[in-house]
C-alpha cells in the first residue's frame, strides 16, 4: 500500500497520542459550513474544496465528485435515511491566499435537514492527480451536523473503503478537551495509522467563495502547520483541542487500492470536528 511521504515534525502540546512526522500544506478535502450544531433544521449551504486549510495558500482544482450523500438518524433507535445530493452540487471558484481552484457548492433545500437528530455528510471525490508525489489522492471525507441536540448516527461507520469513525460527538465539543477516534479500512481498525491534523486557520467567507487573508494563530516553526500522530494496535487516537473552530483530521495512504491510472494512489480518510469555547 503506498503511502505519502512525511517529514519529522513536533507535535504540538494538548495534541495526545504518539508522536509521528507530518509535512507543513497537507491536503486536506473540506466540506465546510459555518456551524455543525444546530438549534432549528432548515436550508443549509456547504462548501467543498480541496487545500490546505492552516495556510490557505493554495487551492487545488476538484474534478467531478463521484459521490456527495447524507445520512440522517434521529435517535439511536431511529432509521437512518440516506440521501443523494449530488444533484444541488454546483461549480464555484474558490479563493485561497495565492489563487483560484475549482471547488463546488451544495445549497440544500430545508426539506433535507428539517427534522431533529445527526446529519453525516459523506464525499467521495475523483482522485486528484499531484504531480509533485506523482500519484493521485482520494480523500473519503465525512462531516457531520446536529439539529436539536438529539443524537443519532454520529458514532456509526459507514462503510466506506476508509474512513473515521468518531468515538466522541464531532460536533459537541469544548476548548481544552480531547477528541477520539478509530481509523477504519474495509470495515476493520487500521493498527499503527498515520495521520494528519490540521487547524482551519483562515475563516471561509461563503458569499465570497474564498479564505480570509487573517489568519486566526501563526505557527512557531511548520512542523506546528501539519501536526502528526499514529494510532494505537487497535486503530484508536486521541487528539487534544486547545482552540475553537474546524479540525481536520487525516489518516494517510489507509484505503485498500493503491494505484489509479497506471499511477499510484493513496486513499485516505478525513474526519471535521468542531470545537467551541465554553462561554
Amino acid at each position: 500500500m503506498k503511502k505519502r511521504t512525511l517529514k519529522n515534525g513536533l507535535l504540538t502540546a494538548g495534541l495526545l497520542g504518539l508522536l509521528t512526522a507530518a509535512p507543513a500544506f497537507a491536503h486536506f478535502q473540506m466540506i465546510y459550513t459555518p456551524q455543525s450544531a444546530l438549534e432549528r433544521g432548515g436550508a443549509q449551504e456547504l462548501k467543498l474544496v480541496f487545500t490546505h486549510p492552516f495556510s490557505a495558500e493554495h487551492t487545488m482544482n476538484m474534478e467531478p465528485v463521484q459521490e456527495f450523500y447524507v445520512i440522517h438518524q434521529r435517535g439511536e433507535e431511529g432509521e437512518a435515511k440516506k440521501t443523494d445530493l449530488k444533484q444541488y452540487l454546483k461549480e464555484i471558484s474558490w479563493t485561497s491566499l495565492e489563487g483560484k481552484g475549482k471547488a463546488f457548492e451544495a445549497k440544500l433545500p430545508a426539506s433535507v435537514m428539517r427534522s431533529m437528530g445527526d446529519y453525516m455528510f459523506v464525499l467521495v471525490p475523483t482522485p486528484y492527480y499531484e504531480k509533485a508525489d506523482e500519484e493521485y489522492i482520494q480523500q473519503f471525507t465525512k462531516m457531520i451536523m446536529n439539529v436539536g441536540g438529539v443524537p443519532g448516527n454520529w458514532h456509526v461507520p459507514v462503510g466506506l473503503p476508509a474512513e473515521i469513525v468518531p468515538l466522541d460527538k464531532p460536533y459537541a465539543n469544548w476548548t481544552g478537551g480531547v477528541f477520539r477516534g478509530v481509523v477504519m479500512a474495509n470495515g476493520k481498525p487500521v493498527p499503527h495509522a498515520e495521520i494528519e491534523v490540521e487547524y482551519l486557520n483562515h475563516e471561509p467567507d461563503m458569499a465570497k467563495n474564498a479564505f480570509g487573508k487573517t489568519p486566526k494563530i501563526k505557527a512557531p516553526h511548520p512542523a506546528f502547520e501539519a501536526m502528526g500522530i499514529r494510532a494505537n494496535a487497535n486503530g484508536e487516537f486521541t487528539i487534544g483541542l486547545p482552540k475553537a473552530g474546524w479540525w481536520g483530521i487525516a489518516a494517510l495512504g489507509v484505503g485498500p487500492e493503491d494505484s489509479y491510472k497506471d499511477k499510484g494512489l493513496a486513499q485516505e480518510a478525513v474526519l471535521w470536528i468542531q470545537v467551541t469555547d465554553i462561554p
